[in-house]
């Protein structure tokens, strides 16, 4: 096992990254944006000074958390820009050294029907995707959030199905936010915890998130047992997600995180807090020293969590 995190929840700039990373006693960034550009959209110049900022504070980069095919890209659009993204991507990587880049299965059509989600399309993009990478040595792993693997277990399970060699990051706090697309409407909440459980064989990383769901006056919490109260797809009450440090909300961080590493997971687990700022989500944003501070102390919760249930991190 070993701890990372998306860093740029702590910093804009790479230094700040890698001073927040150093301060918790990690070596690893899964790295995102820097300076406000994707790690595989900066201009030449830039990533090879990020390559020797991250050598000189001893610091690797584990995962690309790419844009590719992700919840702002559309399936009814051409996939020249994941492609693009992809391509430019794998030339970093091996750079870097980099096994990991996090994939996505295209943004959710709205307006439509979970059977109605032009999923052959989806999967022969994915399958020239995973291909791409494979023959790079490289590992592809899907998140589950804002796209067709993200309508529920399912759908994920139907996408690992058609497209060969794809892995998964799992994300605890994703299914809190998100409609069970496999259930009739109104449409549940999905529980994190029986999504787990459902593609636990396939999780090769770990994205740690957690939170509440709150309507109206009402904040939700549920646990793995009971699925929130229907709340989604033709909800007219105004909601919103609340996000909370690890093991402090409905993702059931707890359980997911000691039954994987009972079960002698090895891998990857990568914070990202939501708390201090959104990177997808302009309107939460903090002041430097806040979001810094944040992402500190959420990767030292998650360090005492480890602890609480047995499997102390060790540097």
């Amino acid at each position: 096992m070993y701890l990372t995190g998306f860093a740029d929840e702590a910093a804009n700039d790479l230094a700040g990254q890698i001073r927040a990373t150093r301060e918790l006693g990690w070596q690893f960034i899964e790295s995102r944006n820097i300076d406000g550009k994707n790690i595989h959209d900066l201009p030449e110049a830039d990533f090879d000074r990020a390559c020797e900022q991250l050598a000189a504070g001893g610091v690797r980069v584990n995962c690309f958390g790419s844009a590719i095919a992700n919840w702002g890209k559309k399936i009814t659009d051409p996939p020249d820009s994941s492609l693009a993204e992809a391509r430019r991507a794998v030339p970093r990587m091996k750079k870097l050294g980099t096994k990991l880049v996090r994939i996505m299965s295209y943004a959710v059509l709205d307006g439509r029907e979970a059977d109605d989600q032009m999923e052959q399309e989806r999967f022969a993009r994915l399958r020239e995707l995973v291909k791409l990478f494979a023959d790079a040595g490289l590992t592809p792993v899907h998140e589950n959030c804002m796209n067709y693997g993200g309508m529920g277990w399912q759908f994920t399970l139907r996408m690992l199905e058609n497209v060969p060699g794809l892995k998964l990051v799992f994300d605890t706090g994703n299914p809190i936010f998100s409609d069970d697309r496999a259930r009739p409407k109104p449409c549940p909440r999905q529980s994190a915890w029986e999504f787990y459980q459902q593609v636990k064989p396939h999780v090769a990383y770990v994205h740690i998130k957690d939170g509440v769901w709150k309507i109206g006056d009402a904040t939700l919490y549920s646990s793995r047992d009971k699925l929130t109260p229907t709340s989604g797809c033709n909800e007219n009450r105004v909601a919103s997600p609340i996000f909370t440090y690890p093991g402090d909300g409905q993702g059931d961080v707890r359980a997911i995180v000691k039954d994987l590493l009972d079960s002698g997971f090895d891998g990857g687990i990568s914070m990202e807090p939501h708390l201090a700022v959104v990177v997808h989500d302009p309107s939460v944003q903090s002041e430097a020293a806040v979001r810094y501070a944040n992402y500190v102390e959420y990767g030292r919760r998650f360090m005492r969590l480890l602890s609480d249930i047995g499997h102390p991190w060790k540097s």
